[in-house]
């Protein structure tokens, strides 16, 4: 299959497909030199974006917790529609929207658009499942509520460490990190947000400990309670995650991926991933 790829820079009032391999910002741009920016994964599904809004709206949250001048959701629809013009229906892809301070002084904030096809990886864990290891994020629970300079619930463009969890984790014969507070407490994954079933219901960690408010979970949870499957939120730990009867990592293009292994133990998810994964296509 040839490579899909796409990119479409805002340009004074208009969104411009531009070659895959032709740079659009300058090394300048804030969010190249201090990763000051903030970022989306959409989900391409049959040629669209079915969950978009929701997308648009944590970016619009993420823009103001770091103080970045928003272009408006008209210029984020321009952009995705310029990257999905003639992209096979066939093809799932992820559409990354990039929003930078730009180069700073009195210049314009960037904003752009990225399409890819969704890596094969990806698509292997949402169905095979994944290996998970714990890992700390050394900061207390509570502490990033009241720091909002270390902007907690901000979808940053400052992932190094994110990315570095991630690489660590084959270090550790794992596909991926679920991250703790000092005091034990689950956080969310790297990419991900964590959530596990236990005593009929399903229980995610709560957004005051600084986690980014997952869309995927969101959209889970509103199809559960829907179809009268309880959720809530919970303060939990690995211990809480090892005697749950499923655990699953979402995010937007993978979907649930079912965690079989936490920490080394080998775990099951009691026929539930099926449940999860309908909840989600509806």
């Amino acid at each position: 299959m040839t490579e899909q790829r796409r990119v479409a820079v805002w340009r004074e009032g208009t969104a411009v497909a531009v070659p895959a391999e032709q740079p659009v910002v300058t090394a300048f741009d804030q969010g190249l030199a201090r990763g000051d920016g903030v970022f989306e994964s959409v989900a391409v599904v049959a040629g669209s974006t079915p969950h978009l809004g929701a997308h648009l709206a944590r970016l619009t949250r993420s823009a103001g917790l770091l103080g970045l001048d928003h272009p408006g959701d008209d210029t984020w629809h321009a952009l995705v529609a310029a990257v999905l013009a003639d992209w096979p229906p066939a093809l799932e892809g992820v559409c990354r929207l990039f929003l930078t301070r730009g180069p700073g002084e009195d210049a314009p904030p960037t904003a752009l658009a990225l399409l890819a096809a969704v890596p094969a990886a990806t698509l292997r864990q949402r169905t095979a499942g994944i290996s998970v290891v714990s890992l700390g994020l050394g900061v207390p629970a509570d502490f990033r509520a009241s720091a909002p300079w270390l902007l907690g619930g901000a979808k940053t463009l400052s992932y190094a460490v994110n990315m570095a969890a991630q690489r660590h984790a084959p270090d550790l014969g794992a596909d991926d990190v679920v991250f703790t507070s000092l005091e034990g407490r689950l956080l969310e994954g790297p990419t991900s947000t964590v959530v596990w079933a236990a005593g009929g219901t399903l229980h995610t960690p709560p957004q005051d400990t600084g986690i980014l408010a997952g869309t995927t979970q969101a959209r889970l949870f509103a199809q559960a309670g829907a179809e009268g499957w309880p959720t809530s939120v919970t303060p939990g730990t690995v211990e809480d995650l090892h005697a749950a009867d499923a655990v699953w990592l979402l995010s937007g293009v993978r979907g649930a991926a079912t965690v079989h292994t936490l920490d080394g133990v080998r775990r099951d998810d009691a026929g539930l991933s099926a449940r999860v994964r309908e909840l989600l296509a509806r």
